[in-house]
């Protein structure tokens, strides 16, 4: 409750944390918002700036792109949260057994993640869709693969500051179930820092599977996802400099307001950065 009242001071964070819950309101009833679906195309109509009947113009094919604009969102958001949710859960499990059991396993397990940190997200995020191939099961593999270690690392350094806490070491001494004592009295205590690096990192998820459809490795056209929208447009954006703006406004936007509930929410969290505000 005290996390609560502590965001809701923030009107900036409310504020995004609204928009954010519209935008994802319109990715969820996409099918009843948008005008036409995302694939009809109307050749007499190409190229058509922003007007009352296509709020953002049209494409080189006759495509509303409000309408794919709106479906796009829907398909950005789902790769966001899907591949958060597959690296929070993996990088969670990883972190929580290295910290707890320590030893050469966290050794080894430690340096194997600190081995693929040291690639860049992206670039590995590429290597792993070259790999696997096109297709949101394949993007969303890629990008939540990239992001494990750092889920691994958050919880890892979590689960070996609570472990040392004395009603702990009086449950492993008195005989109790590790993986209870793991999953039961730690790791709850580490939802704070994975759910700001979870909210964070769909952001970051969301840029990185744009990215790689942008250069053509990820989602294949005619699904309208915001990175190959921008793909398709970059011929025209000398002529027709709204068909990239759209997009591109829409990944910016849906970003920064991820970013800012993100940042709110690990003020509000920390009791540290509570006391000193």
């Amino acid at each position: 409750m005290n996390t609560y009242k502590y965001f809701k001071k923030s009107k900036v964070a409310m504020f995004a944390l609204i928009i954010l819950i519209i935008i994802i309101g319109i990715a969820i009833f996409a099918d009843f918002i948008a005008p036409y679906t995302y694939f009809e195309q109307h050749p007499e109509n190409k190229f058509l700036g922003p007007n009352i009947k296509n709020l953002m113009g049209t494409d080189q094919l006759g495509r509303d792109i409000f309408s794919r604009v709106v479906y796009g969102a829907r398909i950005s958001i789902e790769i966001g949260f899907s591949s958060v949710l597959i690296a929070s859960v993996l990088g969670t499990l990883i972190g929580a057994y290295a910290g707890f059991y320590g030893g050469k396993f966290d050794e080894i397990i430690m340096r194997i993640m600190d081995i693929i940190l040291s690639i860049p997200s992206l670039v590995l995020a590429i290597a792993l869709a070259a790999a696997l191939g096109n297709g949101m099961f394949n993007l969303i593999l890629a990008v939540s693969l990239s992001s494990v270690p750092s889920y691994a690392k958050v919880v890892r350094s979590g689960v070996i500051s609570i472990k040392e806490k004395e009603y702990i070491e009086s449950a492993l001494v008195s005989g109790a179930n590790k993986n209870r004592i793991l999953f039961v009295h730690i790791l709850p205590n580490c939802l704070g820092p994975i759910i700001v690096q979870a909210t964070i990192g769909v952001g970051t998820s969301i840029l990185s599977a744009a990215s790689l459809s942008f250069i053509g490795m990820g989602i294949e056209a005619p699904r309208p996802e915001w990175g190959q929208m921008l793909s398709e447009a970059r011929s025209y954006i000398r002529d027709y400099p709204y068909m990239s703006l759209f997009p591109g406004l829409s990944i910016a936007i849906t970003i920064l307001l991820l970013n800012i509930v993100g940042d709110s929410l690990r003020d509000a969290l920390d009791p540290k950065l509570r006391r000193s505000r």
